[in-house]
């Protein structure tokens, strides 16, 4: 599964449907939080994840971690004392940041774009220190998945996949950058008779390189023989969009799951 964005009741649903179970090995593919109202659960379910889940990076992930550094930085750098287990400091710090990026013309700095840090802080009591727990877990995620899968070499990421990076082709700064934000990209990358398993992309957004209306999005490389997944079907704009759905992929027969 990819792209959970606070969707923690449907993602729950989907747990139950697949009947999952300590049997079975789960990969999710990154941007467990934001957009969605339940973030907060999903951090949560995120500190005490079975065993057999394998929780792999996505942008949103690597954002909320640098808008932590952030608050880390600032209030070092201004010592302002800040005591990591006090919701009171932590909303005062937060409100630091803030003014600091106003008063220093750094508004195009983006912090807190989708208002979650706010929300955890404010409507969950949230600390410095959970902030950092949360950005140290995320830390840790590695950037994608490696597998046989009946003899093709599987990958899943969250973005794109590519084993001949280049900087300047690519348009990104790096290959990690790649692995979070390729969208029409991924399709250039991919691996040799293998299978790329990615996100990132709703396939719910007209014009773009993956539009399924709402359904996974498949494409077959001959030149590389790779099959390429976008499995992030927009559940979080289910609201706005009935076509929006939450998938799940199983890798040994490609069979697809909708909540």
């Amino acid at each position: 599964m990819s792209d959970i964005h606070g969707c923690y009741d449907e993602f729950m649903t989907m747990l139950d449907k697949i009947n999952f179970s300590d049997s079975d090995s789960l990969i999710l593919a990154g941007d467990y939080i934001d957009r969605g109202e339940q973030s907060f659960e999903m951090l949560k379910w995120i500190e005490n994840c079975p065993k057999n889940v394998t929780l792999l990076r996505g942008n949103h992930e690597e954002k909320f971690s640098e808008y932590a550094e952030l608050m880390l930085m600032l209030d070092r750098d201004e010592a302002l004392g800040t005591v990591l287990n006090s919701n009171a400091d932590t909303s005062a710090l937060y409100d630091s940041v803030l003014y600091f990026l106003d008063r220093n013309s750094a508004g195009y700095m983006e912090f807190d774009y989708y208002g979650t840090v706010n929300t955890l802080i404010n409507g969950y009591k949230a600390t410095l220190y959970d902030l950092c727990k949360w950005s140290d877990i995320f830390q840790k995620m590695p950037y994608f998945k490696k597998l046989d899968i009946n003899g093709r070499t599987c990958v899943v990421v969250h973005a794109g996949y590519t084993e001949e990076f280049d900087k300047g082709k690519d348009g990104f700064e790096s290959v990690e950058e790649f692995y979070l934000y390729a969208r029409g990209r991924g399709l250039s990358g991919g691996i040799r008779r293998g299978m790329v398993i990615a996100g990132h992309t709703p396939t719910i957004a007209q014009k773009k390189f993956a539009y399924n209306s709402g359904n996974v999005f498949r494409h077959y490389d001959e030149q590389k023989d790779c099959i390429f997944y976008d499995i992030d079907c927009g559940c979080v704009f289910k609201s706005k969009n009935s076509d929006a759905k939450l998938a799940c992929i199983r890798l040994e027969d490609e069979e697809i799951f909708y909540v």
